[in-house]
């Protein structure tokens, strides 16, 4: 998958109180790039703590679920668009189907 706004993902890891999501992102990061996902099954069955919402969303749980990440998935051209990064709490405040 080609991943869309990847600098966002690193510039998050990067804050201070956020070094602990570095190695889940990464690890995150490098199997999304190199899957190829037709289908929200094939997401699901990589990450079985996935979650699929409205308008091609996708909520993964990062760090032990501390940390939320939010993409916009185009199946038809293999594409993952990074719509949000955050700590669970932020996510609470969005709506994720939207951003």
């Amino acid at each position: 998958m080609r991943l869309i706004a990847r600098k966002t993902v690193r510039e998050f890891w990067e804050r201070p109180g956020c070094r602990d999501a570095e190695q889940p992102l990464r690890a995150w990061v490098e199997e999304a790039e190199k899957a190829e996902w037709r289908r929200p099954q094939e997401i699901k069955a990589k990450f079985g703590t996935a979650s699929f919402l409205a308008n091609n969303r996708v909520v993964f749980n990062i760090a032990g679920n501390k940390y939320r990440l939010v993409v916009a998935v185009r199946y038809d051209k293999g594409i993952l668009y990074v719509r949000f990064i955050g700590a669970h709490s932020a996510y609470d405040r969005i709506d994720a189907t939207k951003v």
